[in-house]
């Protein structure tokens, strides 16, 4: 299967995630909504991480691997979506 990574920002109650999620290049369960969306799955998977803590944006965690209980995920966008890009992320990459 040819997969791709898609750079999304996940946040909980008390987090922001942002990371990279592997998805099936095209075909079935290839849009985000779809994989969201599937009821058999407990965890989201994520690669290269940044962990913010939403009651202090200053503090960052970095994990090569991460998975995210589905339960407790309140928002999935893709970061590339221009009003999700916080800040910081936006500085960073244009220096």
């Amino acid at each position: 299967m040819d997969l791709r990574h898609e750079d999304v920002i996940l946040e909980t109650d008390r987090y922001r995630i942002e990371g990279k999620l592997t998805l099936p290049r095209e075909g079935y369960r290839s849009r985000l909504s779809d994989y969201v969306n599937q009821r058999d799955r407990e965890f989201f998977a994520l690669s290269d991480s940044t962990v913010t803590a939403l009651d202090a944006p200053e503090v960052t965690r970095h994990a090569s691997f991460l998975m995210v209980s589905r339960a407790h995920v309140r928002l999935v966008a893709l970061a590339a979506e221009e009003s999700f890009v916080s800040e910081n992320s936006a500085s960073t990459a244009a220096g």
